[in-house]
């Protein structure tokens, strides 16, 4: 991931800049800010071209996240070769960074396919069977390399809400409602 120029030491003061000077805001440290938002987060959104954008857990080690699918895990389409991951603020749950990263599958039992079910197992919650032999069976692990410039950023978030419409699932009540005690 490249990492923009330097922040500033804030606004020049007027008068006091020339044409070699232009006034400039701070930039946002991008590679601290992925890492500390992908650090503090359990989830974050991959938005598929042509598709929806799905929420998954994920493991984020160093400079990559790794995700899994499959039987018995959560959803994903197949990943093209470019995805966009969209992270969240651990403390107001909104949209905090959007970045372009590369997605991989990687094949079982190579070392990195070793190392990713590694990170993934130890932040899977409720595992009641062997995960990587199920993963290495049924599953797709992949790494997700963020690269480029970010998307969005705090202070360049676009004026769309990014809200989506909720998909009807078999649990879901759409009609009847069952009785309860004390309601007419």
């Amino acid at each position: 991931m490249t990492t923009p120029a330097e922040p500033t030491d804030g606004p020049r003061p007027a008068g006091r800049t020339s044409d070699a000077q232009t006034l400039q805001a701070p930039t946002v440290a991008v590679t601290a800010l992925l890492a500390e938002a992908a650090g503090k987060s359990d989830i974050m959104w991959v938005e598929v071209p042509g598709e929806r954008t799905f929420p998954v857990w994920y493991a984020w080690v160093t400079d990559r996240f790794y995700v899994v699918s499959g039987e018995g895990e959560q959803l994903l389409p197949a990943l093209p070769e470019v995805v966009r991951l969209l992270l969240r603020s651990k403390d107001t749950g909104g949209r905090l960074l959007t970045v372009n990263a590369t997605a991989h599958r990687l094949a079982p039992h190579t070392s990195s396919w070793e190392q990713a079910v590694a990170a993934l197992i130890a932040e899977r919650l409720n595992a009641t069977d062997d995960l990587a032999a199920r993963w290495a069976d049924s599953g797709l692990v992949h790494a997700l390399h963020p690269f480029g410039e970010p998307l969005e950023a705090p202070g360049s978030h676009g004026s769309e809400s990014g809200r989506a419409t909720v998909l009807p699932a078999r649990t879901t009540t759409v009609g009847w409602r069952p009785w309860h005690a004390g309601r007419s």
